[in-house]
């Protein structure tokens, strides 16, 4: 295992070569972690939007990868989504799904990714102190660009946009950041005793 003071993010704690292989093979797994957790999905009545895993999938994988490869994997998974594999929630894919209702989500996952792998990378995942703040921000970006396109997209008030875009999520994010801010700092603390 990489010295703990060499690495920055969970992956290079983890995987010590980088390679071409490496580098595909996490972008692969990844992709399935995230549709693995699509698939955890729940309708919301009168929303056209579910609660679902994805967004604690995108908070695990954006720090674990980091910035680049993190961006990359959301980046893929949104791919071949689009291109007809069955990756988005209840198993749906297609362009309507990324440019319909529920884009601004997809969207802002690809973007909070690339944020969440920027802030591992400055070592915010390690410490309950800084880990809750980086959920927060990556969970603010995927609900910014949600809901912005929920409401451009529904032609909807922004009363209603909260309504059947944000308050139902709200415990399930609190929940899923509970989860996140805890996991990624008890790995640190597992790699930093297995270092010493």
């Amino acid at each position: 295992m990489t010295q703990l003071s060499e690495v920055s993010t969970l992956k290079s704690a983890f995987v010590a070569r980088n390679t071409a292989v490496t580098q595909l093979t996490l972008v692969l797994a990844g992709t399935i972690f995230l549709s693995v957790m699509a698939q955890i999905a729940f309708p919301i009545p009168g929303s056209p939007v579910p609660v679902t895993g994805q967004t604690l999938g995108v908070l695990l994988l954006g720090t674990a990868y980091g910035a680049g490869l993190g961006f990359s994997t959301m980046a893929f998974y949104l791919l071949i989504g689009i291109l007809g594999a069955p990756v988005f929630a209840s198993g749906s894919h297609g362009l309507e799904r990324v440019i319909g209702a529920t884009g601004g989500y997809l969207v802002g996952m690809l973007f909070a990714s690339l944020v969440l792998g920027a802030l591992a990378g400055r070592k915010w995942d390690q410490k309950i102190r800084t880990v809750i703040p980086t959920m927060i921000i990556g969970s603010t970006i995927v609900f910014t660009f949600g809901l912005i396109w929920l409401q451009q997209f529904s032609g909807q008030s922004w009363s209603w946009t909260l309504e059947k875009g944000l308050l139902p999520f709200l415990p399930g994010e609190i929940l899923k950041i509970a989860i996140a801010s805890t996991a990624l700092p008890t790995l640190w603390r597992f790699i930093s005793k297995r270092s010493n």
